[in-house]
């Protein structure tokens, strides 16, 4: 029986949460090596062997050693896709062509804008500091921004890059996850096609049984 994939860092890294949401999504036995952040092991030598940059993750797949969580993501759904998940559109330039393009606009405008609230809110206080509340709401201004843009693309489509889940839709959720269980959760009831989206994706059966293995915090 072929071993297993080891994702090396903590479920609770949204990095790392992005590559199990694949996995979970073409049902690949996979195993989670933690990393601990805290006491610096992502920058031990044994780490940096994984992931050269010492951050998280890290992604073995036999003798095959990758980092860069999109670029795993990538991996793990071209090698193990099935009939029933598609979520590159590889087989259709076109669409795959879309999936990138949302990709990209997680990465660099979607991401930037709701990475740092999930920080004040939940890292800062686990770490025993206060949040600051300034760089929350200016924030939440640059995301509101964001999902206007959202909200204009998902009310002709359902998903971003059309009428199909994709990757670039899954991408978004390690965030989100997290930010939907703030109090701010309700900036999404003025992007009602934003809300019924990240609803929708929130009740996949393997977005459930991921966000069922977060440790509470």
């Amino acid at each position: 029986m072929e071993a297993p994939v080891k994702v090396f860092g903590p479920l609770l890294s949204p990095n790392v949460t992005r590559v199990i949401l694949c996995l979970e999504e073409v049902g690949v036995e996979y195993e989670i090596v933690n990393v601990d952040f805290n006491t610096g092991e992502h920058k031990s030598p044994q780490h940096l062997q994984r992931n050269p940059f010492g951050q998280l993750p890290a992604f073995q797949d036999g003798e095959l050693m990758l980092f860069e969580s999109r670029a795993i993501s990538r991996h793990v759904l071209r090698k193990y896709k099935t009939s029933e998940v598609n979520l590159l559109r590889e087989d259709n330039t076109s669409e795959a062509a879309l999936v990138d393009v949302w990709l990209d606009v997680e990465a660099h405008q979607y991401d930037p804008a709701i990475a740092p609230i999930i920080y004040q809110l939940i890292l800062v206080p686990m770490s025993g500091g206060t949040p600051d509340q300034k760089l929350i709401d200016e924030s939440l201004e640059k995301m509101k921004k964001v999902l206007d843009v959202y909200e204009a693309q998902l009310s002709k489509h359902k998903y971003l890059a059309g009428d199909f889940v994709s990757l670039a839709d899954l991408s978004h959720l390690p965030y989100t996850v997290h930010f939907m269980a703030t109090p701010f959760a309700s900036v999404l009831d003025s992007y009602p096609s934003v809300k019924a989206w990240v609803h929708d994706l929130l009740s996949r059966p393997a977005v459930q049984r991921v966000i069922s293995q977060f440790p509470r915090y």
